[in-house]
């Protein structure tokens, strides 16, 4: 086990993290993202009581031992009340059986270098740019973050208002022009746009934001170096390159369902506020927003057709009174405004996003394209627009969903 306690080899930590570190703590607390799953809350509680380096070595000596010398660290440290000390200790036996399998693979500057190859950076909790937004988790909160991109300083993607946008992977053109235009005024307001980079509503969201110039995050269920899905690599980088990409998992971490579900704890905690925009009866949209209502934030839904199955999880939501119903598209902008404390007035120069609908260039541009690919000057030519008003209209109808670039043309979806 390199890396940790006793290091057979040196881990540079100033490459991945700025200012001054208690090295100690920092490799522990590597160490715990590597050894228990996202939101692990017994590892929370026990890293919150006794510190993530003497909570690492006990658990280290509980898998080597006995699981006694834990549980007694833990009544010591008054973790437990009492006559809560049985059900903690079958807790505590059930976690070190969990961890035990992973406890010999530990290699902290394995996971250092990873990150290090990516330009990956370190954020622990009481660091300046940590999103003190998280500590509301509890014992459920990230014991580590890893970034890429806009991650330090006034700067930094999560230092402005957070609206965290979310919805179906199958979105409707519907769904997509009300993110355009959600994304568009939260671009005007100077918020930061969260989400998790999947394909859909998570893709527009992104996609408007990079095109208005405004911060993104791409909150993802894997290593910061595990661009996923592969159809988004691209957008991913430029995500990281504009905003940032966070993830808990160290370098290295495959993206799997359960860390989905994981994940969208993270995207409701960073959000100001949580806007649904479609989401069928299970989609995974309804479980940030689940979060996001435990956790005070607010949450709004946007109302879509009576007969359309992508809206019925955000009907339901309003229908439960879990969520406020989005009227406008400035709605979840001034609510998130509101929840980070910042006057929520929409600059007079702000102009909305056109529907599709409404942007003839864009209808005739999109009416052009058949069911094969078509190349930019193909479709000037059937929509009898120019080159350039073309180029401009596919680009717009792309940010909605529209239309999709490929190798040999633009096609519509």
């Amino acid at each position: 086990m390199s890396g940790v306690g006793g290091a057979t080899r040196p881990v540079d930590l100033g490459a991945v993290h700025e200012g001054a570190l208690d090295t100690e703590d920092s490799l522990a607390r590597i160490a715990w993202g590597s050894l228990v799953e996202p939101g692990d809350s017994t590892a929370g509680v026990l890293v919150e009581a006794l510190g993530a380096a003497r909570a690492l070595g006990l658990v280290l000596e509980a898998v080597q031992r006995d699981v006694a010398v834990l549980v007694s660290a833990c009544l010591d440290a008054g973790v437990v009340g009492p006559g809560e000390g049985a059900a903690f200790e079958t807790a505590l036996v059930a976690a070190v059986a969990r961890w035990r399998p992973r406890t010999q693979a530990l290699d902290v500057a394995a996971v250092v270098a990873s990150a290090q190859r990516v330009g990956g950076a370190l954020l622990l909790p009481g660091d300046a740019d940590w999103p003190e937004r998280l500590t509301d988790l509890g014992a459920h909160a990230p014991l580590v973050l890893w970034g890429r991109g806009r991650l330090r300083g006034p700067a930094g993607a999560l230092h402005h208002p957070c609206l965290s946008v979310v919805g179906s992977r199958a979105n409707t053109l519907a769904g997509a022009e009300a993110t355009a235009e959600i994304t568009s005024a939260a671009a005007d307001a100077g918020c930061t746009v969260i989400s998790g980079g999947a394909y859909g509503i998570d893709a527009v969201a992104h996609r408007v934001a990079i095109a208005a110039g405004t911060p993104t995050v791409a909150v993802l269920a894997g290593g910061i170096d595990q661009l996923y899905p592969a159809g988004h690599v691209e957008l991913l980088r430029t995500v990281g390159h504009q905003g940032l990409l966070l993830a808990e998992s160290p370098p290295g971490t495959r993206p799997t369902r359960w860390r989905f579900l994981a994940r969208n704890r993270l995207i409701a905690a960073l959000g100001h506020a949580t806007v649904v925009v479609e989401a069928g009866a299970r989609s995974g949209a309804l479980n940030t927003a689940h979060h996001a209502a435990q956790l005070g934030r607010p949450v709004l839904a946007v109302p879509g057709a009576f007969s359309s199955p992508a809206s019925f999880g955000c009907h339901r939501l309003v229908a439960q009174g879990r969520a406020q119903l989005a009227v406008q598209p400035d709605d979840p902008v001034r609510a998130a405004l509101e929840a980070a404390g910042e006057p929520s007035v929409q600059p007079e120069d702000a102009v909305p996003l056109r529907s599709a609908s409404e942007d003839p260039e864009v209808v005739r541009a999109v009416d052009a394209l058949g069911r094969r690919p078509a190349p930019v000057t193909e479709v000037a030519r059937r929509s009898g627009l120019s080159v350039a008003a073309a180029t401009d209209a596919l680009a717009l109808a792309e940010l909605q969903g529209l239309v999709v670039r490929r190798p040999d043309g633009w096609a519509a979806r």
